[in-house]
């Protein structure tokens, strides 16, 4: 591990490491084992004030590189992330406690995506429109931004930086990355890697790291007029505070927030397709996903039974060490995260929820996932409490179901499983889901790359990695070139002097 990560940081301003920073260390833990992984000085405001000036500065010559050269950096960073995909996969499994597949394969995102920008750095595609003036061409095209800043949280230390960063590197931005204080140590070794690719082509600046506290970097970027872009992932409440203060200096926010995931399963369905997804979606990553299915709405004719295979399947679950390959849950976060649990499940009996297993707290940040048999009327339901806990809940008619999974503030990801046409159709028509991930017969965990990723509602409306998501990172220009010597108005508005 020495390799990728050799020392403690406040913040880089492109490949200069700050080594003298004032600011506190704090220390990071394996939420496994609690033990020390390391320190890490915290950023100070002056030195979150020196990154912010030098991706300022950086920002001014990088737009002017071609995108296709562009995208050669982001290839070679991906290349680098290939080479250092076991370690870096293994810091992330030490340091978050993500089983360590899910390790890895958060590291393989990043170098997808790195791909995705090689090929869309010759895509950024404008439109021309027909003008209705002879002798008059009209086009759009679409500019660098600026600096973009990127907030981002423990449950994907890395991963969802890169859907913004690498992409947004592609398109002419510079970055400023605030990771999460509970996974500080995967955010620098991913910045060295970085680094070392930068360095290679001189292009100090351009991917930047801030390490500290919401008060002191995290307020200052938000509100820094400099940064057009904030792109932030977290709770919805943090959310609300950071589209609040973007918005009154008129900047742009693309937000990735709350998921209360639903899964409808019809009669129909497959019982060993839905039993897998069911238990990768709620119990995968400990149930700490955006995307982690929260609510499973089960048709009546077979609840019994799929309750039934259910409460055998998670009986089966290893849980333990996250670095041992035959392990499917690791801890959760931390033991505040696991106290969070415990009161969400005081909570739920309370209401009339009937706990059918788990939900045991058992060593240190371990705990039991739950499942839990509940009314749709039961107000927790409308809450996401980030923890392996599964609602189980029954219905008789689709229409009921899909106006029950859509009774929630947030809308993220969203299923059904099914075989019936008509029953798909539904679920995905403008009256059915209302979240911005639907799918038929796969769970709502494990989106690809190349979609857009994102929700609606409490969710945050923002979209990131493929499809058109890179056109948050840019802005559009629309152009008209008058050649035809005369001056015609639009609408074929007359004005002679």
């Amino acid at each position: 591990m020495t390799d990728i990560l050799h020392k403690t940081h406040s913040g880089a301003c492109g490949t200069h490491w700050i080594e003298h920073s004032s600011g506190e260390e704090i220390a990071s833990y394996n939420p496994a084992d609690g033990s020390e992984l390391g320190r890490v000085r915290l950023a100070t405001a002056e030195d979150c004030d020196q990154v912010m000036k030098h991706a300022v500065h950086t920002f001014e010559r990088w737009r002017m590189v071609p995108a296709p050269k562009r995208g050669e950096i982001a290839r070679e960073i991906g290349d680098a992330l290939r080479q250092s995909k076991d370690e870096l996969g293994e810091l992330v499994t030490l340091e978050m406690g993500k089983i360590l597949a899910e390790g890895k394969g958060e590291v393989q995102e990043m170098i997808d995506i790195a791909d995705f920008g090689v090929g869309l750095s010759r895509q950024l595609y404008g439109l021309s429109m027909h003008s209705e003036r002879p002798g008059h061409r009209m086009y759009e095209q679409w500019h660098p931004l600026g600096v973009v800043g990127v907030i981002s949280a423990f449950n994907f230390p890395v991963a969802v930086w890169s859907w913004n960063a690498l992409l947004a590197m592609v398109c002419g931005d510079t970055v400023v990355w605030k990771p999460s204080l509970k996974t500080p140590l995967t955010a620098i070794a991913v910045q060295h890697i970085c680094n070392r690719v930068l360095a290679k082509y001189g292009w100090e600046g351009v991917l930047n790291l801030v390490i500290g506290r919401d008060d002191v970097v995290g307020t200052r970027l938000v509100n820094d007029p400099r940064v057009p872009l904030i792109s932030a992932t977290g709770s919805t409440r943090m959310g609300r505070i950071v589209a609040k203060a973007v918005a009154e200096r008129l900047g742009r926010s693309l937000l990735e927030l709350g998921g209360n995931n639903g899964l409808i399963v019809m009669d129909d369905a497959d019982p060993e397709l839905v039993v897998r997804a069911v238990v990768f979606g709620a119990v995968g990553t400990a149930g700490q996903r955006c995307t982690s299915l929260r609510r499973l709405f089960l048709h009546k004719n077979i609840a019994a039974k799929t309750m039934e295979r259910l409460i055998a399947a998670y009986k089966q679950i290893p849980i333990g060490d996250p670095m041992d390959p035959k392990t499917l849950m690791g801890p959760l976060i931390d033991t505040d995260a696991v106290d969070h649990m415990m009161r969400g499940l005081e909570r739920i009996r309370e209401q009339g929820g009937e706990v059918l297993y788990g939900g045991d707290r058992l060593n240190g940040c371990f705990v039991r996932p739950a499942l839990v048999k509940a009314n749709h009327r039961m107000p927790i339901l409308k809450e996401e409490i980030f923890a392996p806990i599964l609602y189980l809940i029954e219905f008789e008619k689709l229409d009921d179901a899909i106006a029950w999974h859509n009774d929630v503030p947030q809308g993220l990801s969203s299923a059904i499983f099914t075989d019936r046409l008509a029953a798909a159709e539904n679920f995905l028509s403008v009256r059915g889901s209302d979240c911005g991930i639907a799918n038929v017969n796969i769970g709502t965990s494990g989106a690809e790359i190349g979609g857009a990723f994102g929700g609606e509602k409490d969710t945050g409306g923002g979209r990131e990695s493929g499809s058109d998501a890179w056109k948050a990172y840019m802005r559009r220009q629309t152009v008209t070139v008058n050649w035809s010597g005369e001056l015609p108005l639009a609408q074929g508005i007359k004005f002679e002097v």
